[in-house]
């Protein structure tokens, strides 16, 4: 037999993601639809197929060009579009005397091809449809004979009707069917089909069972169902061969300032987690990109963090290893004495100066999320002018221009880079983003490191308004990172001190910025409570360097006056 695959549509449902990728070649666990389908009729004993193209046709084009398939794969586009029907018919050529399958490009189903070819050379009728029963999408009835009666679920015209169900979009033909098609212009085969049966033409169903999956992909909410679900199986039976699928949960968890998606795998008494970064818009690198490199480079250098189990950059689904729900925050704060935070501490410090030292030399900068390295644009635009436009405006209504802050922010630029130590760094270094379990510490939300001063990290970690140190023990281990960096890097101690505390002005600017956005703008008020914490580290560290930046001192200075501001208390300093 041979078969045809409709792949012409514009996804208008999928929209925008298929602005920039043809629906059919979105990907279920790192494999586009297209290429599933292939495979399938192949196992089905397919000898060819053809696939129609118009939207992006250029995508499948090259995509088929690229691939070795086990069965010949013809494309033929379609300079106007000319729907299921046209399609069909723009391929009679393709054709030849024997009965053939045509399936929908953006269906995910388990229905075995063969066992439907099969039953339509079983019969006499000229056309057989696989029904299913879907609430959502039933129109077609049946009778109880198992004959097609119509296709808009009107059961006092659908000709004895005993069931409504669910067109699959995979259809066996004979070539008789091809007369009821216009030649060359737009047309629907369900069109024909109301043609063959007005006419006394006869179409058989083929009614899936219980155990036929059938998923429409062409919907947001139902291609990322069946992403998940595919996802979780192929992890799970990596991890445990001997679960199975049926066993598979999925819990919601809040995620944290991003607009990421997380969720938990629950299967026979074990997990796994999964975030979904969201689907690609366009070629540049992604979230999801960034994420899987650098956790593969990071895991394979010994750097505690979750090991990854599969990963689709196209869809933007991780799936990795659960490393449970008590991060550094929580962890510090249940500490009974000063001694037990710092030893805490001073243990992810070390791990942290281990993936510094370690990733600089084997990180892609191709691998970076915005920017590959972190130097005075990144100050500029995603701290500085972050802090003026999301907080001291957005958030405290101060109506402050960058402009007036700018001979400030370019010194502070200029002094971060002039003391910088390049390495790897993680870039969100904060307690919310280092897990601990069962006594080990791990890191996650790496997706944003980079080649900069490998004193930001210690800085993101010491000044983290999530924790608030008090000043002594912030200062004991300060000097000790320092000292421990300086080491390692080979540095000039003081030099290395110097580069951290600018790092430490720049990082809390963006974290202020941060809070003003995810406030204000993403309305996740309860960042909201953490600001008191980081304006009063920044008041800090700008009176301390006063004579270098007076007009953010200043600024500083008005800032902690007007933000007095009815915030909930983050709490208490920690010891």
């Amino acid at each position: 037999m041979k078969a045809m695959i409709l792949a012409a549509g514009f996804g208008t449902r999928l929209r925008p993601y298929t602005n920039f990728r043809p629906k059919t070649l979105f990907t279920l666990a790192g494999r586009p639809l297209l290429d599933i389908l292939i495979e399938r009729l192949a196992q089905c004993g397919c000898e060819a197929v053809m696939i129609n193209t118009h939207h992006l046709h250029e995508h499948v084009e090259s995509w088929a060009a690229s691939r070795n398939h086990p069965i010949p794969v013809h494309i033929r586009h379609e300079n106007e579009i000319l729907g299921s029907g046209g399609g069909i018919k723009n391929a009679a050529d393709f054709w030849d005397d024997r009965p053939f399958i045509v399936v929908n490009g953006d269906i995910l189903t388990s229905i075995d091809f063969k066992a439907v070819y099969d039953y339509h050379l079983s019969h006499s009728h000229p056309a057989t449809l696989v029904l299913c029963d879907d609430p959502e999408f039933n129109t077609v009835n049946v009778t109880a004979g198992g004959f097609v009666s119509g296709f808009k679920a009107n059961h006092a015209h659908a000709g004895g009707a005993a069931r409504v169900l669910t067109f699959t979009g995979v259809q066996a033909l004979d070539p008789g069917v091809l007369d009821y098609i216009p030649d060359g212009v737009f047309s629907s085969s369900i069109t024909a089909y109301e043609s063959m049966i007005r006419n006394g033409g006869r179409i058989r169903a083929w009614i899936a069972g219980p155990r036929d999956r059938w998923t429409d992909l062409g919907t947001l909410n139902r291609y990322k169902a069946a992403a998940y679900r595919i996802m979780a199986e192929k992890a799970i039976q990596k991890v445990w061969p001997e679960s199975t699928a049926e066993d598979i949960l999925f819990e919601d968890i809040e995620g944290g300032g991003s607009d990421r998606i997380w969720r938990r795998i629950r299967c026979g008494g074990r997990s796994l987690f999964m975030a979904d970064h969201g689907l690609r818009t366009s070629d540049a690198v992604t979230e999801a990109d960034s994420f899987v490199s650098i956790g593969r480079l990071l895991y394979a250098n010994g750097v505690p963090v979750p090991r990854i189990i599969n990963a689709d950059v196209q869809s933007g689904i991780v799936v990795m290893e659960d490393l449970g729900d008590v991060d550094f925050q929580s962890y510090v704060r249940e500490l009974k004495t000063e001694p037990e935070i710092e030893i805490a501490y001073q243990t992810v410090i070390d791990h942290m100066i281990r993936m510094a030292f370690a990733c600089r030399e084997g990180f892609d900068p191709k691998a970076a999320y915005q920017t590959a390295r972190y130097g005075r644009e990144v100050i500029l635009e995603k701290e500085c002018r972050y802090f003026v436009d999301a907080f001291l405006n957005l958030c405290l209504n101060m109506d402050v221009t960058y402009e007036r802050l700018e001979p400030d922010f370019h010194r502070l630029a200029d002094r971060t880079m002039e003391f910088a130590v390049s390495g790897f760094m993680h870039r969100d270094f904060q307690s919310g983003n280092i897990m601990v379990k069962d006594g080990r510490f791990y890191f996650i939300d790496f997706q944003g490191g980079r080649i900069g001063p490998v004193q930001y990290d210690p800085a993101s970690l010491l000044v983290d308004p999530y924790v608030g140190l008090n000043a002594s023990l912030k200062q004991r281990l300060a000097d000790y990172c320092c000292k421990r960096q300086a080491e390692v890097f080979n540095a000039e101690p003081r030099r290395f001190k110097k580069g951290y505390e600018y790092c430490s002005i720049a990082r809390n600017l963006q974290i202020l910025g941060a809070f003003g956005h995810l406030s204000r703008v993403k309305h996740k008020r309860r960042f909201e409570a953490y600001i008191p914490n980081a304006l009063e580290t920044l008041s800090t560290l700008a009176a301390d360097n006063a004579d270098e930046f007076p007009i953010l001192y200043r600024t500083v200075v008005q800032a902690v006056s007007k933000g007095n501001i009815d915030i909930p208390d983050a709490g208490k300093q920690v010891h």
